[in-house]
């Protein structure tokens, strides 16, 4: 997670391939719509219900990292927008194993884009509802624009998080606002721990090949296809073939056993995150099947 993207760009460069390391980004060069959004092919594993052709529509890019304007089952129109990103991309520095941060205000600012990947407004914090790295790897800022006033201004609606645990072929589209690049993939399976360096997060979905993902994708929406809603936050790729180091995470079964799969990525799930938001958006980290770390 700690490695610069010039060194995943370069690795890209020279297999013509990458994984997505928790890591920061520079800004991409400015690209035109027809070669900036593209599709990576899907996984022949993709799941056989019929499927939305997902877009960058409420995505966002963040200055390291992707993201995405988010919305609850439970939330209503009239709530303060949320964006959904990875903990390891909080603009304070990496959460330590066990921390978790708050209410901490936060005046970041986020790029949204359109279907097509074309930026079209910059929206602002007003706090880190929610951070952190301890089981799972989440940032959830809340933003000083409402539902409401982001569709009626820009057409964009917020992506919906599923509040049911995904499963395993599911087809998924992991949509960077970043890069303004999709990838399309299956889920594999789940690992019970996946470790990597000081942090161990749990019950992680690992893609199929097909989501081959860089530096800078890290936050990215995992999309379900077939409802289009959010399951999962892109986070992390084994990089090198190590064992459970920075960049190189490993799976950790119930048992203890370690296994890893070099070249394959991986994501965080976001069912459980809607229990913890109650009315009006509110963070309630005591509220009845909220499952979230607590500080």
């Amino acid at each position: 997670m700690r490695k610069p993207l010039v060194a995943a760009l370069f690795a890209l460069v020279i297999t013509g391939a990458g994984v997505a390391p928790a890591v920061a980004a520079p800004a991409p060069a400015a690209a035109s719509t027809s070669t900036s959004v593209s599709a990576v092919k899907a996984d022949t594993k993709a799941a056989a219900p019929t499927l939305q052709a997902v877009s960058l529509a409420g995505t966002v890019a963040l200055s390291n990292c992707s993201g995405s304007v988010i919305r609850f089952p439970n939330s209503a129109d009239s709530d303060p927008a949320l964006v959904l990103s990875n903990g390891h991309c909080l603009e304070t520095g990496f959460p330590a194993p066990g921390e978790v941060i708050v209410d901490q205000a936060s005046s970041r600012t986020f790029g949204l884009l359109n279907s097509a990947g074309t930026r079209v407004a910059t929206l602002r914090a007003s706090k880190v509802a929610y951070s952190t790295m301890t089981d799972t790897d989440v940032t959830i800022y809340q933003l000083t624009s409402t539902y409401t006033t982001i569709k009626n201004s820009y057409g964009i609606s917020a992506l919906t998080v599923q509040d049911t645990h995904p499963t395993v072929g599911t087809a998924i589209t992991v949509a960077s606002g970043y890069w303004k690049r999709l990838y399309n993939c299956s889920i594999d399976g789940f690992a019970y721990r996946l470790k990597e360096g000081d942090w161990t997060w749990k019950d992680s979905i690992r893609y199929t090949s097909a989501c081959n993902t860089i530096g800078g994708t890290s936050g990215s929406p995992v999309i379900d296809q077939a409802t289009g809603k959010v399951v999962a936050v892109n986070n992390t790729g084994n990089e090198d073939g190590e064992t459970c180091t920075v960049n190189n995470p490993c799976e950790v079964d119930a048992s203890g056993n370690v296994t890893i799969h070099p070249g394959i990525n991986y994501a965080e799930e976001t069912y459980q995150i809607p229990a913890c938001f109650t009315t009006g958006n509110k963070l309630n980290l005591s509220a009845s099947g909220c499952t979230l770390p607590k500080p």
